[in-house]
């Protein structure tokens, strides 16, 4: 019995702060998957409208305006560039987890999201980013419990964390308990940033070969690659800057007992990297390891996942 399956990392860069033109790019991308029989394609965080990277490199008060203007490009999930990506899935036959900066379609605060869609139902879930990371909390508001899910899409049950949330054990942990099959894991540039040059390849790397082997699932890690339209922009819009260079971007597939199939690639060149895989090699590593299961020790360990919505105002009739 195999259950095999194409899966593939989006190593692509967006077209910055431009949501609609990424959203046609991405669309390019998800046509090549299909001519190329790709079941699943991850794409990087926040593809949709690239990574805010003036939030690390310039002074809060220079930033209000491009802040305003990042909220503006953000997307709502029944918002014009997601039925493109839609429509691209359904006419290609490929499964996405797109990451985006998701705009709540009643009210303006955004969610560094991951939204699932299928060839054949669309959007089908969407993960919002539970903490955001430093000084990203100027753009994202706290996702919640109620996001933190793994849909059933055609090649299995698949989960969605962004970035830093990796570092998050225990919501790490809830996307093991949902027994998801193949992890999309979402992340921008990080070596390209100064005083991460050596270090965050090297976190990112620890940090999916670790869920591959304690989740029991495929990781598909997907970065964005800093590309020199993105340099101009931040010249342009706030000023010099000595912060952030082109390039970077760390995007691989993973095995559930921690090699890699596909990558690691890095770097400014775009790329679908893809790699067959057969499933029921998950089988074949919860043998030695089932982190839910024989290698779980619930009565002295157990997590406790609150999956209500979290709303400011509750009514009661």
């Amino acid at each position: 019995m195999t259950r095999q399956v194409k899966l593939a990392a989006a190593h692509v860069a967006p077209v910055f702060m431009d949501a609609m033109a990424s959203a046609e790019k991405a669309v390019e991308w998800i046509k090549k998957a299909g001519r190329e029989e790709v079941n699943l394609v991850v794409f990087p965080e926040v593809f949709l409208p690239g990574f805010p990277y003036w939030i690390n490199c310039y002074a809060p008060l220079l930033q209000t305006s491009l802040n305003t203007r990042y909220q503006q490009e953000s997307v709502t999930v029944d918002g014009p560039e997601v039925a493109l990506l839609v429509a691209a899935c359904r006419d290609a036959n490929v499964s996405v987890v797109m990451g985006a900066s998701e705009r709540r379609v009643e009210g303006r605060t955004c969610h560094n999201s991951a939204i699932f869609i299928t060839p054949e139902e669309g959007v089908v879930g969407v993960h919002r980013k539970l903490q955001p990371t430093y000084a990203e909390r100027y753009i994202w508001g706290q996702g919640d419990g109620s996001t933190l899910i793994a849909p059933q899409m055609p090649v299995g049950r698949v989960s969605a964390l962004c970035c830093w949330e990796h570092t998050m054990n225990l919501a790490r942990q809830s996307m093991i308990d949902l027994q998801a099959e193949v992890h999309a894991a979402l992340w921008p540039s990080l070596s390209t940033m100064a005083g991460f040059e050596t270090l965050a390849d090297l976190q990112i790397e620890a940090m999916m070969r670790n869920h591959a082997f304690t989740g029991g699932s495929f990781v598909v890690s997907a970065a964005s690659p800093v590309d020199q339209g993105t340099l101009d922009f931040l010249e342009k819009e706030a000023g010099p800057q000595e912060f952030l260079t082109t390039g970077g971007g760390w995007s691989a597939i993973i095995h559930p007992f921690a090699p890699s199939v596909a990558g690691p690639h890095t770097g400014s060149e775009e790329i679908l990297l893809a790699a067959e895989v057969d499933l029921d090699e998950i089988h074949g590593a919860k043998v030695w390891l089932d982190g839910t299961g024989h290698y779980a020790r619930p009565e002295i360990l157990k997590l406790v996942v609150d999956r209500r919505v979290k709303a400011t105002v509750e009514y009661i009739d």
